[in-house]
């Protein structure tokens, strides 16, 4: 929901947290700063809950405590109920009160009672110590820059580079204290691989059914808990489909967005469920020679992301998110997280059960810096707060308590799911294999031509001073037969592409690139009469 700032210590700067602010301001609708000498605190705010009253930087009723806050906090309405009967006045009614609240009471505990997507900092005014933490899954970013007497921490890495400073980042599941112009002391409340540890396994399929199917519903129906029209990125297949089925259910007044090539069966499977479940359905058509460098490049620029096949996403997500904005949308549904938790990748499936929980758990933790900070910035650099049901902390729990098996059957990939929501969703989804849009569509493959400017166009924005361009881990891992330690160790000793590897694939690229114009060049020629009826 928002962009925040801060400037803390003696040297905090008003001109220089300033330009911060203005960095940030796609992310939200208006700016709220609040300026005291040695903390300088602000936000860009995309009012979502309680849109007039939840004025940010918050400061507790003591004047002791000022919150930033960014994303949303799912049980803030339970949490309210409970910090009432313990003596809590409330002034608004807006999450951002609410965790405000829960910090007072309950300090650093505070954090493992919130269900959401959240990053957010806490500062004592009168010493500028900071507390600051983090969502388990990395929904929602967080970052700092340290200079001699100040301490710097901003929502996106471009409002930080301009220091020339290395940056910092506050790692999914962790939180902790900073001090003004010191020391960043960190570590995890949440470890992510031992979720669910100590439970017992989950094996029987019917009961496995029905848990996925609870789990996904609710986290679907506290995400859509607003006034405000929800969209679904809608890309036709099973994931996105069903998370449709259901914000259709919950949240009648919702819009679906799909973009893909005209005519590819993305966007037939695509208008084919939107008419289905009577949801108006938006079609950004997008050919593979309308992407052009210059696309590349903004991509990168919002998106800050550190691997080839995760920019490779973000040229073909820009557009998408546009248009969600165009119609006046601010809060939007995904189907991100589902193949990493639900077994939609072969190297899942290609190892020993040990080692694919190893690969398994590796996703996870990496979704912060990957597909998340892709849908994170994409979305929020066109004003849409992006929400990702199937990463609620209860529907990653469930997954890590299924054996591989229910995850993978008949050569069926996620068929616990397709198992959980079979009497839900038509067949014609349920039986659609996995076929990413981007690859099926030829997207993939242009914007690919670009990919030897990638590392560059990182570079000239200032991102390597948080980490470079490295090269996709998945590439990585199939080279070395999906051996993690392998394929950790390699991308140490080698983190970018080298010359012939882009030279290879530019080729490869370039040769997918012309195909379509050499098959116009050689094919036979069209007259009138060839030409196909239209549709009767």
């Amino acid at each position: 929901m928002c962009g925040i700032a801060l400037s803390i210590g003696e040297e905090a700067d008003p001109a220089i947290f300033r330009r911060m602010l203005a960095i940030l301001s796609a992310r939200g609708e208006i700016t709220e700063a609040r300026y005291e000498t040695g903390v300088l605190a602000g936000t860009r705010r995309l009012r979502v809950v309680d849109r007039e009253r939840a004025v940010q930087p918050w400061t507790s009723a003591d004047e002791r405590w000022l919150l930033c806050y960014n994303g949303e906090v799912f049980n803030h309405r339970e949490l309210r109920a409970e910090l009432a009967a313990l003596g809590h006045a409330f002034r608004g009614d807006s999450d951002t009160e609410v965790l405000l609240a829960a910090f007072e009471q309950w300090g650093e505990g505070a954090v493992t009672r919130l269900r959401g997507e959240y990053a957010f900092a806490v500062v004592e005014r009168t010493t500028g110590r900071a507390y600051l933490a983090r969502d388990p899954l990395g929904v929602k970013p967080l970052y700092w820059a340290r200079k001699p007497g100040c301490l710097h921490v901003a929502s996106e890495v471009k409002a930080l580079v301009g220091h020339g400073v290395p940056i910092g980042e506050v790692p999914p599941g962790h939180h902790g204290w900073a001090d003004p112009g010191g020391q960043v002391r960190l570590r995890p409340y949440l470890d992510l691989l031992t979720l669910g540890a100590g439970l017992p396994v989950i094996d029987d399929p019917d009961e496995a059914a029905l848990l996925v199917r609870a789990a996904l519903r609710d986290s679907i129906r506290v995400r859509v808990d607003t006034d405000l029209t929800v969209g679904v990125v809608l890309s036709g297949g099973l994931d996105s489909s069903l998370v449709l089925r259901y914000v259709r259910e919950l949240h009648p007044d919702c819009v679906a967005v799909t973009i893909g090539v005209p005519g590819s069966p993305d966007v037939a499977y695509a208008r084919r469920i939107a008419a289905d479940l009577g949801v108006p359905h938006e079609v950004v058509e997008l050919r593979p020679r309308d992407i052009r460098l210059a696309d590349v490049r903004e991509a990168i620029r919002i998106s800050e992301l550190t691997e080839y096949g995760d920019i490779i996403n973000a040229v073909v997500s820009v557009p998408l998110f546009r248009r969600l904005r165009q119609l006046g949308v601010k809060v939007a549904l995904t189907g991100d997280g589902s193949d990493e938790l639900f077994g939609g990748y072969p190297m899942y499936h290609d190892v020993a059960p040990a080692a694919s929980r190893r690969l398994f758990l590796h996703k996870i933790r990496n979704l912060g810096r990957t597909e998340l900070q892709r849908v994170d910035r994409t979305s929020m650099d066109l004003g849409v707060e992006a929400r990702v049901p199937f990463l609620d902390l209860s529907v990653v729990e469930l997954a890590m308590r299924l054996p591989l098996e229910l995850k993978m059957r008949d050569g069926q990939e996620k068929w616990i799911v397709r198992r959980a929501f079979a009497d839900v969703l038509p067949d014609y989804v349920l039986r659609r294999p996995k076929n990413p849009m981007s690859y099926s569509s030829g997207l993939h493959e242009r914007a690919r031509l670009y990919r030897p400017f990638f590392a560059r166009l990182h570079r000239s924005f200032g991102y390597h001073l948080l980490e470079p361009v490295r090269r996709d881990f998945d590439s990585v891992l199939t080279r070395c037969g999906n051996d993690l330690d392998r394929a950790i160790a390699d991308g140490l000793a080698r983190p970018d592409y080298t010359v012939l590897e882009h030279a290879r694939d530019l080729v490869g690229a370039a040769r997918w690139n012309a195909a379509p114009m050499v098959r116009r060049l050689v094919g036979p020629r069209r007259t009138r009469g060839d030409e196909a009826p239209l549709p009767g």
